[in-house]
């Protein structure tokens, strides 16, 4: 108070204010504020504190009497206002103002003699919270309801109650600096909000069971009951096909009938047969993915029925984008280091390769950085990484690439080769080599020969290859999610004459391999499809056709077998050892691999000749290289035709080309 009483002997103050002129402390007044115009001006030498004391002593004593009153009635100091306190630890300007109610008409005076700034507002409104006007009246420790001022909008913050203890110290807490004080209530506030989310996150994961549940519960129950789910008889489904279906009734008769197909004994109806819920679930596919039904149900058969759907649902989804780095410029660290200053999300494909990298996600287009055209990768699915591997060429071999465009395989076996030995890059379409040159050069292959014959013919070109890669022409069943005009293009005649012209390539293969190559003698053959007919079917007629090679291990690590027995097809024993990769398991499309290891011909005696033997003429062995069936004959008739028509040449009429295949026929 000692700063404050020095304040009070100072010159005297500013003359009184207009009384038409607002004050700003005039609204926390209260009743006072209509005295003010009636109260005279007081003097300034007055010392109302003490004369206030001395009038009314009994006043001062029953306020003091009850002490846990006045320290309720304490204003807590808060950012927007702080009252001074004196050496004994009271609030001065509490003092001044609980002492000048007890005197009418002195406390507007008093307080207009003092010189209040806007900061010590709150020394005019804290005594209108309290209603003193007799001694014989409690003390009122909230304001009226008829009262506003800024005390009134907030009185827990001055009064707390039992109620507002915990909400009070919340705030206060929330709102001060980290204190001793608060620090325990702290940890604890959040000790429990972290035990009421566990509860909520524990809470929400039991509903979710109890909902599976229910729902599996009422799935059977609706099996049960046969008018819930209802298997359309064959008429239904002729009529069914003549107009569009709903699409979640096909999704729902697709998941039931895999549902009683997993288990026919206990769910399927009695007087329905295990074909008719096949049936119907091939036609539902068919609709609902947009297949022919032929292929459907061929793609349908190769696969249990749970797996059937999710190879379907596989072919629906794009695969991920993959490259292959160049190690005839680059190695994959720095590559991978380089796209991803660029803004490329990428990590490597598998452990199965050591030149793959997966891209995510990029900010420029992968196929125009200035890594791709300067030939430090190249653009290729993770499937075409396959038969290279199982290849595994080595230094100074030669190597012949039947099926080259437009170029991946052949500038892998390149860079594997080390720019080594030599690499025959050959396609029947003219019109693909021109890409084919483009990624040669561009990933800077020096020992690559490009050419253009029909495979089928090219043992007679050249031979004594160390290993040939047959990447053969194929229906493309296992990249349907790069062409999605498979599902429908395809019938059963394009599988039989792609099957057919498959058999004659890889016999080609074969006879190209030198048995003498000291460090090969291996064919490798592939497809991107993942039909029976042109994988397994077709390696088990080379093994029949040319007995001096065998299937050996590809060398992959991962994939499937292949299928010894399929529909009542029974395949050499080794075919197991040829490899089959799914979109839906291996998240690449599908592939099929096989790896041959071509031996020497054996001399075998007279009148034991077998098609594709050695043949003994003097002494001398001779080496089949063409077909001496007459089907095989006819096609490579046809082939010429078709290549001498697309020339512009003159095609001869069919019926020469039947005439000199029965003058053969009798001849042999």
């Amino acid at each position: 108070m000692g700063g404050r009483r020095t304040k009070y002997k100072q010159e005297p103050p500013a003359p009184l204010r207009n009384p038409n002129e607002t004050r700003p402390s005039t609204k926390r007044l209260g009743k006072r504020k209509a005295n003010v115009d009636h109260e005279p001006e007081p003097s300034t030498n007055s010392r109302p504190t003490k004369k206030a004391k001395a009038d009314k002593p009994s006043a001062s004593k029953k306020r003091t009497k009850d002490p846990e009153k006045i320290s309720k009635v304490k204003p807590t100091p808060t950012k927007e206002t702080s009252i001074p306190l004196s050496e004994e630890g009271e609030s001065d300007g509490w003092e001044a103002a609980s002492d000048l109610e007890d005197v009418d008409g002195f406390a507007v005076d008093g307080l207009d003699d003092l010189d209040i700034d806007e900061d010590d507002d709150l020394l005019r409104g804290v005594p209108e919270e309290l209603d003193l006007g007799s001694d014989d009246e409690e003390v009122a420790l909230f304001p009226q309801k008829g009262r506003k001022s800024k005390q009134a909008e907030r009185p827990t913050k001055i009064i707390p109650t039992a109620s507002d203890e915990d909400s009070d110290d919340e705030s206060d807490d929330e709102d001060g600096p980290i204190t001793a004080k608060n620090i325990e209530f702290r940890s604890r506030a959040l000790d429990e909000e972290a035990a009421r989310e566990a509860e909520l996150d524990l809470e929400e994961m039991q509903n979710a069971a109890l909902d599976a549940s229910d729902d599996e519960i009422d799935m059977e129950g609706e099996e049960e009951d046969t008018e819930a789910f209802h298997l359309p008889t064959a008429e239904e489904r002729a009529e069914e096909k003549n107009h569009v279906a709903d699409v979640h009734v096909v999704q729902r008769r697709m998941r039931e009938c895999v549902r009683i197909l997993g288990n026919f004994s206990k769910l399927g109806a009695k007087d329905r047969l295990r074909s008719e819920y096949v049936e119907q679930l091939v036609s539902d596919i068919a609709s609902y993915y947009g297949y022919n039904d032929f292929l459907a149900e061929k793609l349908f058969q190769l696969f249990p029925v749970s797996e059937a759907v999710e190879f379907f649902e596989a072919n629906e989804v794009s695969r991920p984008v993959t490259i292959r780095t160049n190690t005839l410029k680059t190695r994959r660290r720095d590559l991978a280091q380089a796209l991803i200053n660029r803004g490329v999300n990428l990590e490597p494909i598998g452990k199965w390769t050591n030149v793959g990298l997966q891209v995510f996600e990029s900010s420029v287009p992968i196929g125009a950085t200035p890594e791709y055209l300067s030939g430090h990768y190249m653009l290729q699915a993770a499937s075409s990484f396959l038969p290279v591997i199982a290849l595994s060429p080595q230094p100074n071999e030669r190597v012949l690439d039947m099926a080259s465009a437009p170029g991946g395989k052949t500038t892998h076996i390149a860079a594997l080769l080390q720019n080594t030995g030599i690499v025959f890059a050959n396609d029947a379409n003219k019109a693909r080599t021109k890409s084919l040159t483009a990624n040669v050069h561009r990933l800077g292959c020096k020992n690559v020969v490009i050419c253009s014959y029909d495979g089928r013919e090219f043992p007679k070109v050249m031979g004594g290859f160390d290993r040939v890669l047959l990447d053969a022409p194929c229906s493309g069943t296992g990249v349907i999610s790069k062409d999605s005009s498979v599902k429908v293009n395809k019938s059963e005649r394009d599988f039989h004459l792609l099957s057919h012209l498959q058999k004659q390539l890889i016999l080609c293969a074969i006879d190209s391999v030198s048995p003498d190559s000291k460090t090969g003698g291996f064919l490798v053959y592939s497809t991107c499809s993942v039909t029976v007919d042109e994988n397994e079917a077709v390696v088990d007629y080379a093994l029949r056709k040319r007995p001096n090679v065998k299937l050996v291990d590809t060398g992959l690590g991962f994939g499937r077998d292949g299928f010894t027995k399929y529909r009542g097809k029974t395949f050499h024993p080794s075919v197991k050892l040829t490899k089959r990769f799914y979109p839906h398991v291996h998240n690449m499309d599908g592939f099929y691999v096989a790896k041959f290891k071509v031996e020497k011909r054996t001399k075998i005696k007279a009148g034991t000749q077998e098609a594709g033997s050695t043949n003994t003429v003097d002494g001398d062995e001779q080496q089949d290289v063409g077909f001496d069936s007459d089907e095989d004959r006819a096609f490579i008739e046809e082939g010429k035709r078709i290549q001498m028509k697309a020339k512009g040449l003159r095609v001869p009429h069919r019926r020469q080309s039947d005439i000199a295949g029965k003058v053969v026929k009798a001849a042999a």
